[in-house]
């Protein structure tokens, strides 16, 4: 693990679920935790700069929003995979994308307000990477897991 100490670890922890709603949400953490809301937000900064932190949003259940979401797996020549991230990237609807090792090896999910929004962000992403072998795979079912972790 890269080098977190005891605060970190515990802001981390902190911070992945339930974030406080307030105009100060960083105040709160810190009081909980004995800091001042000065550190809180100078580690959060630091880990954020070295990517420990990817991001800090909250997340919504697309369909009750009236959006549409699906899961994209593409096949990607390995001297392509960073270009092909970064056109993916640049789409607000895209909300992660990870490589993995697979014939189809780059995933990211895709949320927009209509599917054919999806599809024609689909096409300009394979026109721009000359990546054309994308798979839209929309869910049929739903399953919604907590994803915390347990950074000790």
């Amino acid at each position: 693990m890269p080098n977190l100490d005891d605060i970190d670890k515990a802001i981390v922890n902190r911070i992945q679920s339930e974030f406080p709603i307030s105009s100060r949400p960083y105040l709160e953490v810190a009081n909980e935790l004995g800091l001042t809301e000065k550190e809180v937000l100078d580690r959060v900064a630091r880990l954020k700069k070295t990517g420990i932190i990817r991001r800090i949003g909250g997340n919504f259940v697309p369909g009750k929003l009236g959006f549409v979401s699906t899961l994209c797996a593409a096949r990607v020549p390995a001297d392509k995979i960073e270009h092909f991230a970064e056109i993916v990237n640049r789409y607000p609807g895209v909300t992660h994308n990870y490589q993995r090792d697979h014939q189809y090896n780059v995933w990211f999910t895709f949320i927009s307000p209509s599917m054919d929004e999806i599809e024609a962000n689909l096409k300009k992403i394979a026109e721009e990477s000359g990546v054309s072998d994308i798979l839209n795979l929309p869910a049929t079912k739903v399953f919604k897991i907590n994803a915390q972790f347990d950074v000790s």
